[in-house]
């Protein structure tokens, strides 16, 4: 082969594909195919959160379910005592947990207590989901204060800042198997630019198979973009805030301003001091997430 022949040879040679557009690629045919194993979530949670919908239920019924499940109730009676439930009193039992927080809190409570600890399993990125925990849990909170600014549902809200991002564990789970499998090692940056890209396809997978309810739904596909939508639904709007001010929270580079800078404000017809009593509430935030992420 003489040299003009060879040149023409490696450039017509196929590039090497980079780390991030190998696992990029192989995540959209996973998606598109429906190739994604998505978890259920585990049994006596989902019962609880059922019943919790269904106050006639009883207590003793709720209890009962988590007796079935130690680790989970270890959980729950923890995250019960943490100052985002704000107990009077140490709380010791589970039917003490049911009397002073009610059955809706509870059922919320072991949502959050299962989600973290028996629907995805990361091995060697526990950094990244713990992350991802943080933000959700925050922007729960968040937006039960805004419902609260609002005096709407404050369950709804914030069931829906809980899981308006549910899909980025199920990515990252994907995305670590395919960095073992691919033999194509991510950074941290190029991984969070996947989760952000595909967990709203993920969302709506896990939505669907875990018959969410129709404002969670709409809160995973358009909290970040509802503006763009012709109805404007007040809980992607609640979201949307929540989220930002979550960022706010766990970051070190957004400012004040920044923050009351968020056309959220304005969308829900919130006064300058209904916005100071939701940021008030900052500090109570962190403590809280310092006990409810495990």
């Amino acid at each position: 082969m003489n040299t003009s022949e060879a040149v023409s040879s490696q450039a017509t040679r196929p590039t090497a594909k980079e780390p991030l557009a190998l696992v990029g690629e192989a995540l959209s045919a996973r998606f598109a195919g429906g190739e994604v194993e998505l978890p259920l979530l585990p049994r006596v949670a989902t019962e609880v959160f059922t019943l919790a919908r269904d106050e006639e239920q009883g207590a003793n019924s709720i209890a009962r379910l988590l007796q079935q499940d130690p680790a989970l109730a270890g959980h729950v009676l923890r995250i019960a005592n943490s100052p985002a439930y704000m107990p009077r009193s140490p709380i010791v039992s589970l039917q003490q947990a049911i009397t002073r927080l009610g059955v809706r809190l509870l059922g919320e409570i072991a949502l959050i207590a299962s989600l973290q600890s028996g629907v995805f399993d990361v091995r060697g990125r526990r950094v990244e989901l713990r992350a991802i925990w943080r933000h959700a849990l925050a922007s729960a909170a968040f937006g039960r204060e805004i419902a609260r600014a609002l005096r709407c549902n404050v369950e709804s809200a914030f069931l829906c800042g809980l899981l308006h991002t549910i899909g980025k564990p199920l990515v990252l789970q994907a995305a670590v198997d395919l960095e073992a499998s691919l033999r194509a090692p991510l950074r941290d940056d190029e991984l969070a630019s996947l989760l952000e890209e595909f967990h709203v396809t993920a969302g709506g997978l896990l939505a669907e198979k875990w018959s969410l309810t129709a404002a969670v739904r709409s809160c995973i596909e358009s909290y970040a973009t509802y503006d763009s939508h012709e109805i404007l639904a007040q809980e992607p709007v609640i979201t949307g805030l929540a989220d930002h001010l979550a960022r706010h929270l766990l970051s070190e580079t957004l400012d004040d301003d920044l923050v009351r800078s968020h056309r959220g404000w304005a969308d829900l017809n919130l006064y300058p001091d209904d916005a100071e009593a939701v940021l008030a509430k900052h500090e109570a935030v962190s403590a809280a997430l310092r006990t409810m992420v495990l």
